[in-house]
């Protein structure tokens, strides 16, 4: 999500094993005599910060108080997810099978796009797949109404209304109507999940029709404006974001992290290895990246990997879009392996697991080795058929009894 650190969390709702957001059943307004009240004072500020009172009142005419946005804001499943896990599902079969056929399917828009603004086409899909999964989970919350709730909730109440300010603007600029302007319930919008600022910062017409629509099922403007976007924030092309690399044995992981920038030689004079043999290729400054500790795939980062951050500050969403910019190209999984999860198990056990629950009928909706909501009712409705503990946790116990 351009600009904000909500994106990697949408990850969840793009995988069977982990936890899924609420079908697309449109959030319904409600009374509120609160917040018709906040809407008429902020008719005012809006008006002083140059809003025409006609696109006000054409903007509010549809929109309502929606109490799921504030459960959503106030719920947010915070998830600490394993760098394991993260990759799995930013990186899944599915998703990097999709991505290589958007790459054909896109071809010649991305060549142009990529002609003019320098970022690669399989970074921009990258980034596609993660935001909406390359379209297809580009939100259905008006976004008007979104953006008014949470302002008027206050929690974060001067952000959501500059991001309810921007949302206007853009409506008076003709980009989109009101009624059309949808996306998440925190106000993140079209293919590529831009916020409103973001939208006004970078936002452009690649297709010459006038309007910069990024929520059209045609994702021209959207894609360009991911690249245009990485291109002001200083993209190089031809340079990679990072790559997988081997740590010797007892290498200091006090050097690991952002904060500590070598040369490629001075890396390669400690040990440091590319995953896939051969040499270190040589970009300027690096910085060594092991989030999931030693023993664990780790990454060598140059310069383009801070430009994806000003997408997403985020590492584990950095990493996430350099991997599968990488498996769109026709790289190959991580060499590295994680270890056992606390519970013992595998990525591979994990998938086994979700794979034995759903032939034995009780389905998780998807195999991919993450842990999520629908594998814990999985299992709990297959410990509650077998008369064991309602526990709907995973556990090397459970992998033998369904593999027995």
């Amino acid at each position: 999500m351009a600009a904000t650190g909500l994106a990697a969390t949408l990850l969840t709702a793009c995988t069977g094993g982990a936890p899924q957001s609420p079908a697309p059943a449109r959030m319904r307004a409600v009374p509120n005599p609160g917040f018709d009240a906040w809407v008429e004072g902020f008719r005012a500020r809006a008006a002083a910060r140059g809003i025409d009172p006609q696109v006000l009142a054409r903007a509010f005419r549809g929109a309502g108080y929606l109490p799921d946005v504030i459960d959503r804001d106030r719920n947010q499943t915070e998830f600490t997810r394993s760098l394991e896990d993260y990759i799995a599902i930013a990186a899944s079969d599915d998703r990097v099978a999709t991505g290589r056929s958007m790459l054909t399917r896109h071809r010649a828009l991305l060549a142009r796009i990529e002609a003019q603004y320098g970022v690669e086409a399989r970074v921009v899909l990258a980034i596609w797949g993660l935001e909406s999964r390359y379209g297809a989970r580009r939100g259905d919350v008006p976004v008007i109404s979104a953006l008014s709730t949470l302002a008027y909730d206050g929690r974060r109440g001067a952000f959501f209304e500059s991001q309810l300010i921007a949302a206007l603007k853009i409506v008076q600029n003709g980009d989109i109507p009101p009624e059309r302007m949808t996306g998440s319930w925190a106000g993140a919008m079209g293919h590529t999940q831009f916020i409103p600022t973001s939208y006004l910062a970078y936002a452009v017409d690649f297709t010459g029709d006038g309007r910069r629509d990024i929520w059209s099922d045609d994702p021209a403007d959207a894609l360009a404006s991911a690249a245009a976007y990485l291109s002001r924030s200083g993209w190089r092309r031809g340079q990679p974001w990072g790559l997988e690399v081997a740590l010797p044995q007892g290498f200091d992981m006090g050097l690991t992290g952002r904060g500590t920038s070598r040369s490629v030689g001075q890396w390669a004079a400690l040990g440091v290895r590319p995953a896939a043999g051969g040499a270190l290729p040589d970009h300027g400054p690096a910085s060594v990246l092991a989030p999931a500790g030693s023993g664990a795939p780790a990454f060598l980062v140059f310069r383009n990997f801070g430009v994806i951050l000003r997408y997403n500050n985020a590492e584990k969403y950095g990493i996430g879009v350099g991997h599968l910019s990488d498996r769109i190209a026709g790289g190959p999984p991580l060499f590295g392996r994680f270890g056992p999860d606390a519970t013992g198990l595998t990525l591979e056990d994990r998938k086994h697991l979700q794979a034995s629950l759903t032939r034995a009928g009780f389905d998780t909706q998807g195999t991919d080795g993450v842990i999520g909501d629908n594998t814990r009712a999985a299992i709990t409705a297959y410990q509650r058929a077998r008369g064991l503990p309602a526990t709907g946790q995973p556990s090397r116990a459970l992998l033998a009894r369904l593999r027995g």
